[in-house]
């Protein structure tokens, strides 16, 4: 099954990124549709495209759960294959489609690596960690990340053995989706947006190096 590919942005931007969506839910959440646009109005031409399970989801309504890795993986590269003639191409997405990118992102050759929420681990099962892979990445990496998101917060990450290639921004009082609670006195809008300036940033590749 071919993988449609949604595009937005000017058409002209030096830099694409490509977004791939969480376990949960597929292309169009109000997240990935605000960063699309966010993304676009700061320069980015942005690609979004649903994995294969999320495209049947939406062809019969049925829920299922996500594909096996070797699944996604193939169609990641797929889509990378689709537009391997942009120049600066970054990948990346939301919570598992963030994960899943970091596990091509070597192998394609792309430009930069953007996660949204990286699920370090399940909720709850910190010894169960999905970082291994992590340890020996080349490709320069942004993982933004709410201080509160039970799928790894600062403490857990401050004892992982990541690539030095990598920088993790922590958005405050966020949560997986960077949403903080009234009494932190941030607003979900406010950690969005430092979210998408950071993003723009580090495609330019202006800060700290990489």
């Amino acid at each position: 099954m071919k993988t449609e590919l949604v595009e937005s942005g000017p058409t002209t931007a030096e830099r694409t990124i490509v977004i791939a969506h969480g376990a949960g839910a597929g292309l169009d959440t109000p997240f990935l549709v605000r960063f699309a646009e966010g993304l676009g109005d700061r320069g980015l031409r942005v690609v979004r495209f649903e994995f294969p399970y999320m495209a049947k989801r939406r062809e019969d309504g049925k829920r299922r759960g996500p594909d096996r890795a070797p699944v996604l993986l193939e169609c990641w590269r797929g889509v990378c294959a689709a537009l391997r003639d942009r120049p600066n191409l970054l990948i990346g997405g939301k919570s598992m489609g963030g994960r899943m990118a970091s596990m091509v992102a070597d192998e394609v050759g792309a430009a930069g690596l953007v996660c949204f929420g990286y699920p370090f681990h399940p909720p709850g099962k910190p010894e169960k960690t999905r970082t291994e892979h992590l340890v020996d990445l080349k490709t320069r990496t942004l993982i933004l990340q709410g201080t509160r998101d039970p799928f790894g917060t600062p403490e857990d990450v401050d004892g992982y053995d990541l690539s030095a290639a990598i920088r993790v921004q922590w958005l405050e009082d966020g949560d997986h989706g960077f949403k903080p609670r009234k009494a932190s006195g941030r607003t979900e809008e406010q950690n969005w947006v430092e979210a998408m300036d950071a993003v723009a940033t580090f495609a330019e590749g202006k800060k700290n190096g990489i």
